[in-house]
């Protein structure tokens, strides 16, 4: 089933790539004998689903996840290997999304007004002046 990504983006099946193995952790028998870990692999690099934009970003913004282009993700957290699919599919999805996303708005300096920067300084001279009035003075 095709992963959608953001917005009209959609990675296809054929761009995937699933590995199964077994699971560690407790488990019982089942553990032994069935391949239900999930390694799934998306390559950027070589991705057709990805505009050159958001390649170009995702290739950027995970560029210590991938290993030759290759974004890999694995999933145990379920005995069965339906669920771990689902997980993996869903964590793909979810770093994908991240990684593609437009950058933030860049800042807009601001300043306090006149009146805010006046109180807080008055603020703090009554703070001082409470502090003051505790001292005791040898007099």
């Amino acid at each position: 089933m095709p992963i959608p990504v953001r917005g009209t983006v959609v990675i296809p099946d054929a761009e995937l790539q699933w590995r199964f193995s077994r699971s560690s952790g407790p488990g019982g028998q089942s553990v032994n004998t069935t391949d239900s870990r999930v390694e799934l692999r998306f390559d950027v690099a070589a991705s057709t689903a990805l505009g050159p934009l958001l390649r170009r970003r995702v290739l950027e913004r995970l560029a210590d996840r991938l290993v030759d282009g290759v974004l890999v993700v694995t999933a145990s957290e379920h005995r069965s290997q339906w669920q771990n699919r689902r997980a993996a599919e869903q964590r793909l999805a979810q770093l994908l999304a991240q990684a593609s996303a437009p950058p933030p708005r860049p800042r807009r300096p601001t300043r306090p007004s006149r009146a805010a920067v006046e109180r807080r300084l008055a603020a703090k001279r009554r703070r001082a002046e409470q502090k003051r009035a505790r001292r005791v003075t040898d007099d």
